[in-house]
């Protein structure tokens, strides 16, 4: 059962968003846990993000496919266009891409990935919602908080847009506020109760 318990991290954005994911990361080591990214774009431009990411990173940073697996210094980016979920089988975590309506207007959606991660990881995951307009995420958040996972936004001061961590701080969705220079620290500081 190898892997079935390990830490995930799961982070949410929209506008600004390409450049505060670079930022986050880039404070990451390379034997970080895995992470999975949605971040609101169209087909073909999440492709380019990740292959940047890639380019700039000590991690290894594409854009998923279909039963990729989550692993330590790995990150999967959700294609544009299409909603990613995380699962789970004997051999650890996976990743469910497909095609379904959009959620709250975005596809793919932060919410979709979010409630899985809630489902699949519980209290193994740590949920960060950053920049963003309108209010994908908050309510992915809120079951990642209430599944045990530990939740954090970005601080209104450092967003270029505040939406959708403002939305998920209302829900009561979110453990810790943080500017985006504090987030890389908040998620290190919470990947010490490995389980």
């Amino acid at each position: 059962m190898a892997g079935i318990h390990k830490k995930v991290i799961a982070i949410g954005a929209s506008t600004g968003g390409p450049k505060a994911i670079q930022d986050i990361l880039m404070a990451l080591p390379p034997q970080i846990c895995g992470i999975l990214i949605a971040q609101h774009m169209p087909p073909r431009f999440t492709q380019a993000f990740a292959k940047r990411l890639d380019a700039m990173l000590p991690l290894e940073a594409c854009e998923a496919q279909a039963g990729d697996r989550v692993q330590q210094g790995r990150v999967l980016v959700a294609p544009g266009g299409r909603h990613m979920e995380l699962q789970r089988d004997v051999g650890g975590y996976y990743v469910r891409i497909y095609d379904g309506p959009a959620i709250k207007q975005q596809k793919p959606s932060v919410n979709a990935l979010f409630h899985s991660v809630a489902a699949t990881a519980g209290p193994h995951a740590i949920g960060v919602l950053l920049t963003g307009m309108g209010d994908d995420g908050g309510e992915g958040l809120l079951a990642m908080r209430k599944a045990g996972a530990v939740t954090v936004a970005q601080d209104e001061t450092s967003s270029v847009v505040f939406g959708m961590p403002k939305t998920a701080i209302a829900l009561n969705a979110v453990q810790v506020v943080a500017s985006l220079d504090e987030i890389p620290g908040v998620i290190l500081a919470n990947l010490g109760s490995e389980s």
